[in-house]
């Protein structure tokens, strides 16, 4: 099967189109034929093995998982054993290692069926990123009607899904971008939309009840101005890529793990899970209208290297997807 494979760290030239040998489903593990995939931060934190000390998880030399993308959707191909609710033919979406691949094995607890209304291009735009928004959303923020929530970084794949999960759990959403996605902003459901090249919300005077990260652009002591007494800062570990660094977000989450005990703000990280439960949540909110993924554009699989750059470099709005 064809797929891209990175052998090394480094730029996107790391990346090879080629074939290997096509995965087989293990104990707990689906084997799904890919037809469509999604670009991350993930896969170029991978491309890069950056932060240094992340590396210790992704393979000191050079990846451990070879072939980059992490979420995907397509059509089951085979079930191992130990796995309920999915058969061959089956139209699903979810998340593994391997996804800019013809086919990939993912657990069987990390794919579920895919929303209905969605094609396999929009269906794959939302795994990986919609989840993230609804873990730090729902579950670790625990957004309440009312509330006032601050999103730096809603023009990005997660903060897309944000901004309208903000919305669907009640609050008075703001949302941080460039001034050229204000208007999409606006349009997935925000009530105020700031510039971050013309005003720092962190120096703005306004309190926020909640602020989800999703940049890491500014020191722990800013964000906690921008939050009330007893607010809540939920930290995630996306950022932009600035020539490569040791630490990362890492260094804002050790500040964040000195600081919370001793403070009345809930300061909090975003951590990652896969989950078929919160897929079928993604499914349901798809379903009735009330969140839907944005595709900024499409490549082939053949050109993945270039949708990566595109999205490391260009700063893509909302999510790039590669067609299988």
């Amino acid at each position: 099967m064809k797929a891209v494979v990175q052998e090394r760290y480094g730029s996107v030239d790391a990346l090879e189109f080629r074939d290997v040998e096509r995965p087989e489903p293990g104990s707990g593990e689906v084997l799904v034929r890919v037809r469509a995939a999604s670009v991350n931060a993930y896969d170029w934190h991978f491309l890069h093995g950056d932060p240094v000390v992340a590396r210790a998880m992704m393979g000191w030399r050079g990846p451990r998982a070879r072939i980059r993308g992490r979420d995907f959707a397509g059509v089951v191909e085979a079930v191992g054993s130990g796995v309920d609710g999915l058969a061959p033919g089956d139209e699903v979406y979810g998340e593994a290692d391997g996804a800019f691949a013809e086919y990939v094995c993912a657990p069987g607890d990390s794919v579920g069926p895919k929303p209905s209304n969605l094609t396999f291009e929009q269906a794959a735009a939302i795994p990986l990123a919609g989840n993230t928004a609804l873990i730090g959303v729902r579950d670790v923020a625990g957004v309440q009607p009312g509330q006032t929530l601050l999103i730096n970084g809603a023009s990005g794949g997660v903060g897309t899904f944000a901004v309208q999960l903000g919305k669907v759990y009640g609050a008075e959403v703001t949302a941080v971008c460039s001034a050229r996605n204000a208007d999409r902003a606006r349009s997935l459901g925000a009530d105020h939309v700031l510039d971050y090249a013309r005003e720092d919300f962190t120096r703005a005077g306004r309190r926020y009840d909640v602020v989800l990260d999703l940049v890491g652009n500014h020191s722990l002591t800013a964000f906690r101005r921008a939050l009330t007494p007893s607010g809540t800062l939920v930290l995630s570990g996306g950022g932009i890529y600035e020539g490569g660094s040791v630490l990362g977000p890492m260094g804002l989450f050790i500040k964040r793990r000195l600081t919370a005990p001793f403070v009345r703000q809930r300061l909090l990280e975003l951590p990652a899970r896969q989950s078929r439960k919160n897929l079928a949540a993604l499914r349901e909110l798809t379903e009735s209208g009330r969140i839907s993924p944005v595709v900024e554009r499409t490549y082939p699989l053949s050109e993945a290297a270039e949708a990566i750059r595109y999205v490391e470099v260009e700063h893509a709005r909302a999510k790039v997807v590669i067609t299988v």
